[in-house]
């Protein structure tokens, strides 16, 4: 799977205002920025992320996946201090 496929599933199936994967082989870390996290604790916000590529991941398709999910505030606090 390439990185390029998990990135179109992700902004195809979650109302995302920012998203980048990099990785390859079937490891990926994925960055994601949007509302849909909003209110959401890190596990919500993760198992977010992962529903729409639990198939892939069932199939070993991915198999490892770093997620770093953020409301756009936090995502903008983060690059304001260096944390991302």
């Amino acid at each position: 799977m390439l990185a390029e496929q998990i990135q179109e599933i992700l902004e195809s199936n979650l109302e995302l205002e920012y998203v980048r994967v990099q990785g390859e082989g079937n490891h990926f870390n994925v960055i994601a920025v949007g509302l849909v996290f909003e209110g959401l604790n890190r596990v919500k916000q993760q198992q977010a992320v992962y529903a729409p590529l639990t198939e892939y991941i069932a199939s070993n398709e991915i198999h490892a996946l770093t997620i770093k999910a953020f409301t756009p505030k936090a995502w903008q606090d983060a690059q304001k201090f260096g944390q991302v």
